[in-house]
């Protein structure tokens, strides 16, 4: 209990998140790099690992559709973004996303595998629509592209073998994470 409060205290003075900085040449390595130091991404990422992981028990195609929902999702809203097509509230609906996915993973209520994968899939755009917006104009937008699906893959994997792991010591592992990843989430809407 004085570790969930602890992690929710740091929750509370997090600083905002810091994937919407910019970046210098546009390239693979800034794509990569984006999803992976922004903390909005990186929470919502795992968290679609985790629920991935979680929903698995009921449902093995789970573990590989949420990811891919996810992704395919995400690279529609970066291509929206790039035809220049303005998705309302995004900032709002990548912080939400952290809240609604930690929530999620936090009840353990095992939904259809096609509703988690329509959860996902629109968060995803918003995420994808940052993405895209972000680009810098000197990008390349393949290889920009590609190092942001990869790093968003392997976050998704992060969460996914974490879920696994903690799906074997005991649900309640799995459902602290989910609660301190919604925390955070809350705690990023207040920053």
């Amino acid at each position: 209990m004085r570790r969930l409060a602890l992690a929710a205290a740091l929750a509370l003075v997090a600083g905002p998140a810091l994937a919407h900085t910019g970046h210098s040449e546009g390239g693979f390595i800034d794509g990569l790099s984006h999803p992976i130091f922004g903390l909005d991404h990186v929470l919502a990422m795992v968290a679609v690992g985790l629920w991935a992981a979680q929903l698995h028990l009921s449902n093995a195609k789970a573990l590989w559709s949420l990811p891919v929902a996810f992704m395919t999702a995400m690279a529609i809203g970066a291509g929206v973004s790039l035809a220049g097509i303005g998705i309302p509230l995004v900032e709002a609906g990548i912080t939400g996303s952290i809240v609604v996915l930690g929530l999620a993973v936090a009840i353990g209520r095992q939904l259809p595998t096609t509703v988690a994968m329509a959860v996902v899939g629109a968060f995803a755009l918003f995420h994808g629509h940052a993405h895209g917006t972000e680009m810098p104009e000197l990008a390349a937008p393949t290889l920009y592209g590609l190092g942001f699906l990869i790093a968003t893959g392997a976050l998704h994997l992060v969460g996914v073998f974490g879920g696994l792991a903690a799906t074997r010591l005991s649900g309640i592992v799995l459902r602290t994470a989910g609660g301190l990843v919604a925390l955070t989430g809350l705690a990023l809407f207040a920053a």
